[in-house]
């Protein structure tokens, strides 16, 4: 598990080579990320935005950014937390993910920006 903690607030990561949905033949690897978000501040803090960079092996960089998190926009009581999962495709079989959310603290409309650690994404057999 890769964890950051970025003004109070922590994200931790975890991932999982999905081999039923990947077709290495065809360079086609399916990961699934968990994300986990703890406020350990004492602001309710509201998630608006994510900001992610993907890295295949391969040489190919993409940078998805966009609204919330699968569609929601969660707010987090100090103490709270929330948690979901995404996937990403690479053609690779390798590669690695790294990105922001941008996060408004609710008292006085602050936003600031927290990190998302660097992971990787590796097909098991590669490890070896």
């Amino acid at each position: 598990m890769n964890t950051t903690t970025t003004q109070g607030v922590t994200v931790s990561v975890t991932t999982n080579y999905l081999p039923d949905y990947s077709s290495p033949t065809q360079e086609h690897y399916v990961f699934a990320y968990k994300i986990d978000i703890l406020n350990g501040s004492e602001y309710t803090m509201k998630l608006l935005r994510r900001h992610w960079y993907i890295y295949d092996a391969n040489g190919v960089v993409r940078e998805v950014e966009g609204e919330g998190v699968v569609g929601q926009q969660p707010v987090l009581e100090p103490g709270e937390s929330h948690q979901y999962v995404s996937g990403c495709n690479l053609k690779s079989g390798l590669g690695k993910m790294r990105g922001t959310y941008q996060m408004e603290r609710l008292a006085d409309g602050k936003e600031f920006t927290v990190e998302i650690p660097e992971f990787t994404l590796v097909v098991p057999y590669r490890l070896n």
